[in-house]
């Protein structure tokens, strides 16, 4: 997409900043970012139950569509556009920009992608996957990794006893792979602190209670709820998919490692900050944390290489003037 908008419309999905996630985050730290570079930023908030939108919910997004200027350029959160293609359609007049967090693979994604100018993802295996399901133009996509704070480091423990895990309690993000693999090693000592909201999937989250208990685990992992503020020793990943893994930095920027597993953009988010393991492996994640919880050489090993991979961590700021550059 060429030109120099010094206006941006941002249209996000319902309240970003009322519902805690990986992608509610990003765009409001991009959103905020741009504003604070000097662009006028307005940003629509556009309610629906999206990806899945009723007729009203298009409505509405046609609405905001509708009341902006020809060649003005407009953001959608991809949760928005790559459901509403007969929407965007509709407005090919405005420069149109579609922040795709996770591809949905859906024809209705294939549609809307006729219509915008440029692609925004947060990785690069996000944009490999962009480009081969979609064979879009390749000088059409581009990269704004996700940014993290600076955060003073975290010493830890010496035993590396103290296990977190970050993350909406949902079965992509693998609680229940994590609990069999930890099942496997209550002859050592550990506690795991699960932060995240619980309310997403509530038939899952009592599944994974049940689990709890019958592993026999129900004094040593807390389901906490959303939290501000987490610390541990060790940070567990272990999703099914993820596009990037921002928890993964925010730990690594507090120099505390990482055992996750090897799927989508995790890799390129963890560099050599910790260890990967095969996704859906209990056996192969018991592993992983077993060494760390009894070789004192190993949980060096990893604080060291988490301490590396920190210095080379990039701020929002960075995000933010990828992401312009893309407009």
């Amino acid at each position: 997409m060429t030109g120099s908008a010094t206006t941006v419309h941002f249209v996000v999905p319902n309240d970003i900043d009322a519902t805690p996630s990986g992608g509610n985050i990003y765009d409001r730290r991009v959103i905020d970012g741009l504003g604070a570079q000097g662009l006028d930023v307005v940003e629509h908030p556009v309610q629906g139950a999206w990806p899945h939108p009723s007729p009203a919910d298009l409505d509405r997004l046609d609405e905001v569509l509708s009341a902006r200027p020809d060649q003005a350029t407009v953001v959608l959160d991809g949760l928005v556009g790559s459901a509403a293609p007969e929407v965007l359609a509709r407005h090919r007049r405005l420069r149109l920009v579609l922040l795709m967090h996770m591809p949905l693979s859906t024809p209705e994604e294939t549609r809307a992608l006729r219509s915008v100018g440029a692609v925004v993802t947060t990785s690069q295996w996000t944009r490999r996957l962009v480009l081969g399901l979609y064979a879009y133009r390749s000088d059409r996509v581009h990269v704004a990794e996700p940014g993290v704070d600076a955060t003073p480091v975290e010493a830890g423990t010496a035993a590396g006893s103290k296990l977190v895990c970050v993350g909406a309690v949902t079965p992509v993000k693998g609680h229940d792979i994590l609990v069999d693999a930890l099942a496997s090693l209550a002859d050592l000592e550990w506690t795991l602190d699960c932060a995240g909201p619980l309310d997403r999937d509530p038939a899952y989250v009592d599944a994974l209670r049940k689990q709890i208990d019958s592993a026999g685990l129900a004094d040593r992992i807390v389901l906490g709820g959303v939290r501000t503020r987490w610390s541990g020793d060790l940070l567990c990943v272990a999703s099914r998919g993820e596009t990037y893994g921002m928890v993964i930095t925010e730990a690594l920027a507090r120099g505390m490692p990482v055992v996750a597993t090897d799927v989508g953009g995790v890799p390129e988010a963890l560099g050599r900050g910790g260890l990967l393991v095969p996704p859906e492996d209990p056996a192969s994640y018991a592993r992983a944390v077993r060494s760390w919880l009894t070789d004192p050489h190993v949980r060096a090993d990893l604080r060291t290489a988490a301490l590396t991979r920190r210095s080379a961590l990039t701020g929002w700021d960075e995000t933010v003037r990828k992401f312009r550059s893309a407009l």
